[in-house]
């Protein structure tokens, strides 16, 4: 179970905002926790490394990246509105009627999105897919003038949405997605602290995974580090829910433990380890089929240097990308134990050629 520092820090990793190319202040959050039990660093592209057992081998990179989706100020009218672009794959329905929170030039700033009332709309546009370039956001001002001493274009926002916490150990945030990796990753190397094995695990919080179609921070974190194994966590698609096609993308439930990724760019080698590990401990878990790519950090490890054994381990998931997806701790907490136990499993003999 999640120790009560824990789950008080997953929830101030995950009430910090932080979009893609942003990710300073929750990156801080995180190596604070981190420099209490690890030797930290950071780079350039905004990555942070939390390393343990530095003198161990083999090394093994632990990833999770820490950037959510957010907007970008692009324009700002003469009345004072705000008009933003996505950082990151939005569905725009939801950004309808909700409030964002600005990292302005002088502290936070926070306005409401508009978009023309549904009284005022003729019937066709009522059938409409709202654009981003539809809506804008209203932070109070009156002028532009006024506006520019709050905020400057290129500033970024993020829906203002906190941590609820819901019955049967689930909360749900706008930054599941995957602050939870970040989360879990550092959870991993704490536990993996505490008893040690022969490697050295060096969690790593990625930045630019939701904008890092060249690869973002974890291709560069691997290069980095030379790892001989890889192990990215994030989010998958729950199917408890309606919508989800099982059929497509497996059975997934919330509470129903880590998923282990299984094909495309995982490791089988690894693969065998974290369902070995699953074994001994007698935990639940389901595996998902990825015939191609994971759209994870996983497709750009895989490929660094001369190439890193990677799999793959996904947390259950509800409503992603929105300002309430929604995870069980219970699940946060055995895919921690899982990894953990798993590189205790590693050593120098260890193959990671499936031969």
């Amino acid at each position: 179970m999640l120790s009560p520092e824990s789950v008080a820090f997953l929830k101030q990793l995950l009430d910090t905002p932080g979009p893609s190319g942003f990710e300073a202040a929750p990156a801080r959050v995180w190596r604070a926790e981190a420099a209490t039990f690890a030797r930290v660093s950071a780079d350039v592209m905004g990555n942070s490394m939390a390393d343990v057992n530095p003198d161990g081998t083999p090394t093994i990179m632990l990833a999770g990246h820490i950037d959510e989706i957010g907007v970008i100020v692009t324009y700002i009218d003469e009345a004072g509105l705000v008009y933003v672009g996505p950082i990151g794959g939005w569905d725009t329905q939801v950004l309808v009627g909700q409030r964002i929170r600005f990292a302005g030039r002088q502290g936070d700033v926070v306005g409401v999105v508009g978009k023309k009332p549904i009284h005022l709309m003729k019937p066709d546009e009522r059938e409409k897919v709202t654009k981003v370039a539809d809506l804008w956001v209203d932070i109070g001002v009156a002028s532009r003038d006024e506006a520019l001493t709050l905020l400057g274009i290129g500033d970024p926002g993020v829906i203002d949405a906190r941590v609820l916490d819901l019955p049967n150990n689930r909360i749900a945030s706008r930054s599941i997605d995957n602050r939870i990796g970040a989360f879990v990753v550092l959870e991993a190397a704490r536990r993996y602290a505490e008893r040690p094995g022969a490697a050295r695990v060096v969690a790593v919080a990625t930045a630019q995974e939701e904008i890092g179609l060249h690869g973002g921070g974890a291709l560069v974190a691997a290069h980095r580090l030379h790892p001989a194994m890889a192990i990215a966590v994030d989010v998958t698609f729950a199917t408890d829910q309606p919508g989800p096609e099982k059929k497509e993308v497996g059975e997934h439930k919330l509470g129903g433990g880590p998923v282990l990724t299984r094909g495309s760019v995982n490791s089988p080698v690894v693969f065998r380890l974290l369902r070995d590990a699953a074994e001994r401990l007698a935990m639940p878990c389901s595996v998902h089929a990825a015939g191609r790519d994971t759209s994870t950090d996983a497709d750009f490890i895989h490929l660094a240097r001369e190439g890193v054994a990677t799999a793959l381990v996904s947390v259950p998931n509800r409503y992603m990308h929105s300002p309430n997806e929604m995870v069980s701790l219970d699940d946060l907490d055995r895919t921690a134990e899982l990894i953990a136990e798993a590189c205790r499993s590693v050593t120098d003999a260890t193959d990671f050629t499936d031969r």
